[in-house]
């Protein structure tokens, strides 16, 4: 029988409640389809907050402390372990559409980046190389969100061939022209959007494969939500902004929090003591305005049109994956893929007070949204509370293919589960942030109940009871009547620690 294919479907920077099923405020009929086809899992993770890490940990399974890009501005070095190798071995075709970022927007000698200015952009580059890439032997790339300057690579070629010969005219300087005022309706036509480009390459992918009968490990990578936030019409008005529920705080929730916290409600925080690279340091900043400079104070008349453009770009994203899976269908190999969708972290978009991301591991930041489906082998409409973390996504998906698993990855095989066959796999989650080498350092472990965060050379810390607090408004590190509940959690924290540690090879003799 013809091992079964693989399709990975992720978004970006995606909340964990913006699925229709579960949110009535929000439409993605398609993403509803895979809701009701395949099984749900509410609890899953990310390894770290950011992109390059969590992705880096996507295809290597193992945690961002252990593969290297430990951080935005880092990369994952070419001499890593990746999954697409393992189906590459076992016969399989790889590919990734869309964003990969596994590395840095800035080349140097010794760390050079094919996501890097100017190779980015160097047209006759693009219109050769398609890889290998990373344990992929076929990638269509960009790297831009929305309006960025960052545009280039396979997407711009697209677009040239596609006739959008004005492209410069939908993207910042120095790329391009766009004015950078304009806000929430992009002005780019849909037919040349990057969820257009996304859909249409992943499906003449899947043409290809079913028409040489090859077996497949693809990754469809789309971009959105990723702020800024725009979307082209009609999705720009698709939703009311006064009809939505607008995500709050609670006075005083941050006068118990690590000071990083209750300085992002002021006007001008001095966030000076913790940079230490010279680089940008994501979340700690004001989160009290908004727009190109950041020179807009925030209203809730801006936080609502945000959401609102929020969710329009996950409904225009779920069309687009709807079109894939419609592809899946008239191609007749659904019934043998193996479809998760899931993203890359969570976002903030007023919950506490905060937005986008940043070393707050609050679930607003750190859960996501989780969906599988496997006909007639993953549970049909299930809910399943069953810890994930996506360090597991390569295990599993090499345990479901039958192919062996690298000893030297730490994520859980999860098919099990998946398949219904075990309740879990793993009965905590860890997240990691190393934002700056010492003073943005941090690491959270969170099992059915309880959530603990804890600080490199800080004393001070987060402890949330999930059960009793689900909006994590109540730190209870400092409290005196949770000590023996902190000495706990503490030692399970570092218990898990040791369980993650690498293991390349098994012991095979004595000495």
């Amino acid at each position: 029988m013809k091992k079964p294919n693989i399709l990975l479907i992720t978004s970006d920077q995606q909340h964990w409640d913006t699925l229709g099923a579960f949110n009535s405020e929000i439409q993605t009929p398609n993403l509803d389809r895979l809701v009701g086809e395949g099984t749900t899992f509410t609890r899953a993770y990310c390894p770290n907050p950011t992109c390059t890490p969590s992705r880096a940990s996507i295809i290597t399974g193992l945690y961002p402390s252990q593969h290297g890009a430990w951080t935005l501005g880092t990369k994952l070095l070419e001499d890593r372990h990746t999954v697409g190798e393992d189906f590459d071995a076992a016969g399989y075709r790889t590919a990734l559409i869309g964003k990969a970022h596994f590395q840095q927007l800035r080349s140097t000698e010794q760390y050079p980046s094919l996501e890097s200015y100017p190779i980015l952009q160097d047209e006759e580059y693009w219109k050769q190389f398609h890889g290998p890439f990373y344990g992929f032997d076929h990638v269509e790339l960009a790297r831009n969100h929305t309006n960025e300057a960052h545009v280039g690579q396979h997407y711009t070629q697209w677009l040239e061939e596609k006739g959008c010969t004005n492209w410069r005219d939908y993207f910042l300087a120095p790329t391009g022209n766009m004015d950078p005022s304009i806000t929430y309706r992009w002005p780019i036509p849909e037919e040349y959007h990057y969820n257009t480009w996304i859909a249409e390459r992943t499906n003449a992918m899947l043409e290809q494969y079913q028409a040489g009968g090859d077996s497949f490990f693809l990754w469809s990578s789309f971009f959105d939500p990723h702020p800024e936030y725009l979307v082209p019409e009609p999705w720009d008005t698709m939703y009311d902004p006064d009809a939505l529920t607008l995500p709050t705080g609670m006075a005083g929730e941050h006068d118990n929090n690590p000071p990083h916290f209750g300085m992002t409600q002021e006007d001008h925080p001095d966030f000076s003591p913790w940079m230490e690279s010279g680089f940008g340091i994501h979340g700690y900043n004001s989160h009290q305005f908004y727009g190109y400079g950041n020179n807009h104070r925030l209203t809730d008349e801006h936080k609502r049109k945000q959401m609102a453009t929020y969710y329009g770009m996950i409904s225009m994203m779920d069309h687009y994956i709807g079109t894939i899976l419609d592809k899946l269908d008239a191609l007749g190999i659904a019934d043998n893929t193996i479809v998760v969708f899931t993203t890359d972290h969570g976002h903030f978009f007023g919950q506490h007070g905060l937005q986008a991301k940043g070393g707050f591991h609050y679930e607003d930041l750190i859960k996501l949204p989780f969906l599988v489906r496997y006909p007639g082998r993953v549970p049909a409409g299930k809910v399943s509370g069953a810890i994930q973390s996506l360090v597991d996504l390569a295990p599993t998906f090499l345990s479901l293919c039958d192919i062996p698993i690298p000893h030297a990855m730490t994520g859980v095989d999860q098919s099990k589960v998946w398949l219904g066959e075990a309740q879990q796999a793993r009965d905590h989650a860890i997240c990691e942030f190393h934002h700056e080498p010492t003073t943005i350092h941090q690491k959270t472990y969170v099992d059915e109940r309880y959530k603990i965060t804890v600080y490199y050379n800080q004393t001070y810390g987060e402890i949330f009871d999930l059960q009793e607090d689900p909006q994590e408004f109540h730190n209870l590190w400092d409290d005196p009547a949770y000590a023996s509940l902190k000495s706990e959690l503490m030692l399970k924290y570092i218990w898990a620690e040791l369980g993650k540690e690498s293991m390349p090879m098994p012991r095979v003799s004595g000495a």
